[in-house]
């Protein structure tokens, strides 16, 4: 039986050990520096509890020993020593790290490795990327490459029609930070909150603008492969105007710790929350202009005989079908490992894949 050390016992660390340890398949040790954590986490079902300081290299080297596989859903700058610890016990590596800096400092670390270092794993980087890079082989020509993605209340009630459902730090980052795309072949930045556009799926009205991340590594990829590519985070209409009057004219963008208190002080946790997921590519195919897509739309599941939410069902399926598919042997076990590398009928057969569903 494989030995799988998740670190970090919050929203996603918890039912990734949780996910893991249902299947049988895997021996699970949950760990985080918290006690507090830990002991929320003491009635699941998620394996062997320890406590241990993630930053603290030599006691993270004692607990990581003889695992064969280490995932990190802790904050994105404890990742690349994390990454090296992996690397030096001779375990693969997982992530749902969305920060670029990081994942290339990761891909460094993989070269001559033993085990597989897979960063960006979940929902956005993630399955977005697995879904893209399969729409992109169905063309002999890419166009337009468009990505949507949207954690959203089901049924917000204040004007930000918004809820907060996870790291409200990285809810942040994506606000604030630049953002990749590719535009007539070249990589480039453009600016986060613009970019502004609205459409409809099953009747329901969203709004779309670039934010920061969830791209991905695709950028890398694709660039000068598709003529035009873009990420957007999804919104119920009107979000984006009161979030530039927050962060541009009443500054709030200069100050992410002033934001981050209002935001936990005003916008209260939900677990009734609907993932949206629209990705769409414009191409040629054999001289036929043509369009595909892949449309998604997750709520939360059950699992380990507990409620829990869309965005932690799909960042952590995500997370979970990627490691499995490297313990099985689907995926490469050694180097690194890009998600566009994962097929996309093979991660929506795997067991924990399952949880995104049927097309919409």
């Amino acid at each position: 039986m494989k030995k799988i050390l998740v670190l970090g016992a919050g929203k996603i660390g918890r039912i990734a050990a949780v996910m893991l340890n249902e299947s049988g398949d895997y021996a699970v040790t949950l760990a985080d520096s918290s006690g507090e954590m830990l002991e929320l986490c003491a009635p699941d079902d998620a394996g062997t509890l320890v406590r241990v300081d993630v930053s603290d290299k030599d006691a993270l080297m004692d607990v990581a020993k003889g695992h064969d596989a280490i995932i990190s859903t802790c904050p994105f700058f404890l990742n690349v020593a994390i990454a090296r610890v992996a690397r030096a016990v001779g375990a693969s590596y997982f992530d749902v790290t969305e920060d670029v800096e990081t994942t290339r400092a990761i891909r460094e670390i993989s070269k001559d490795a033993d085990g597989a270092f897979v960063p960006q794993c979940g929902l956005a980087p993630g399955f977005i990327s697995v879904a893209a890079h399969d729409l992109f082989k169905r063309f002999d020509h890419v166009n337009k490459l468009r990505l949507r993605v949207g954690a959203l209340p089901q049924n917000p009630t204040n004007r930000l029609k918004y809820n907060l459902t996870w790291s409200t730090d990285g809810l942040i980052n994506e606000y604030l930070n630049p953002c990749e795309a590719i535009l007539n072949g070249k990589r480039v930045e453009v600016l986060p909150l613009e970019g502004y556009e609205r459409f409809t799926i099953d009747g329901t009205e969203y709004e779309a603008f670039n934010t920061s991340g969830g791209v991905g590594a695709l950028c890398d990829m694709l660039e000068g492969k598709v003529d035009n590519l873009d990420y957007k985070t999804v919104r119920y209409p009107g979000h984006q105007e009161i979030l530039k009057i927050l962060i541009e004219d009443l500054k709030l963008g200069e100050r992410p710790e002033m934001m981050k208190e209002i935001f936990e002080n005003a916008l209260p946790l939900t677990k009734q929350d609907v993932i949206v997921i629209f990705a769409a590519a414009v191409g040629t195919r054999r001289g036929e202009l043509c369009e595909e897509s892949v449309i998604r739309k997750v709520h939360g599941a059950s699992v380990g005989g507990q409620d829990w939410s869309a965005i932690q069902i799909t960042t952590s399926a995500g997370l979970c079908a990627a490691m499995d598919m490297v313990m099985t042997g689907k995926l490469p076990t050694k180097g690194y490992v890009r998600q566009e590398e994962i097929p996309l009928d093979a991660f929506l057969a795997n067991r924990f894949g399952r949880y995104f569903g049927q097309e919409t």
